[in-house]
């Protein structure tokens, strides 16, 4: 089975570069985020007519979740039990459905903004719901993984440059320690393998030529159980479909399983 996250960031922006990469990539379960998108104006025809069904947490204009499986969905949630809201909303940010009998959530965590700002707050509370979600899921025979956008960091070398982002959110030890819990609640980082350079980077700014000078970021993750990491043959980030006019700032982690 083939397992990959991306965000696509606006998946009406990025359609055309989606249905292509799901015809090449061909995985079995694709988790998105950042799909800009309401549940109304979702592709769902589109990505149908490739085989995929799609389970979609949508709210317009901003961020978004979905789960998108061509081997059957079962129990299909939208939204994290219990999530706090910012500024009285709800943010769609999680989408969850097993899948082929793997249980997975797509994440889209919460920017954080700047250290100190409300959001940056919210981060945390948002993560530590998510905690919660993968206490209660990842024990047991299933293989369980928790895929996405998580905007962080999870190590000093997972930065193109340390120094760039002193005081900034993404890097701060208080979210890293947000990972940890993650951790301690029963699933460990599946590091992917780049294609290119030293370091798996997923998401490099559509600025000062980042992509192409690889300062970049590894901040889109997968966080599997026992279960799940022990039938993981291969993970690599895709950088190629990050390449070219109208692409992505963020390319597709994808892990292949043997399940």
């Amino acid at each position: 089975m083939r397992i990959a996250t991306w965000n696509i960031n606006s998946i009406t922006a990025r359609l055309p570069r989606l249905t292509q990469w799901l015809e090449t990539a061909q995985p079995d379960v694709l988790c998105l985020q950042e799909l800009k998108v309401s549940e109304e104006a979702f592709p769902d025809d589109e990505l149908r007519a490739l085989g995929y069904e799609p389970v979609v947490n949508a709210g317009g204009r901003w961020n978004g979740a979905a789960v998108l499986s061509r081997v059957g969905v079962e129990d299909p949630v939208a939204g994290l039990p219990e999530v706090p809201s910012y500024e009285g909303v709800v943010e769609a940010r999680a989408a969850g459905a097993t899948c082929g009998g793997v249980r997975v959530w797509s994440v889209y965590v919460p920017n954080g903004r700047e250290v100190g700002h409300p959001h940056y707050e919210y981060k945390l509370e948002w993560l530590a719901a998510l905690r919660a979600t993968v206490e209660k899921s990842a024990a047991g025979p299933r293989p369980f993984a928790v895929l996405g956008d998580f905007n962080i960091a999870p190590t000093d070398a997972d930065v193109w440059d340390l120094a760039q982002f002193e005081g900034a959110t993404h890097v701060t030890d208080r979210e890293r320690d947000a990972l940890a819990a993650l951790e301690g609640a029963g699933v460990k980082d599946i590091h992917p393998r780049p294609l290119k350079y030293d370091v798996p980077f997923t998401y490099w700014d559509y600025r000062q030529l980042c992509f192409p000078k690889n300062r970049g970021m590894r901040i889109d993750l997968v966080y599997g159980n026992e279960a799940f990491g022990s039938a993981v043959r291969d993970a690599y980030v895709d950088r190629e479909a990050r390449k070219g006019k109208g692409a992505s700032d963020h390319a597709p982690v994808v892990v292949d399983l043997d399940v």
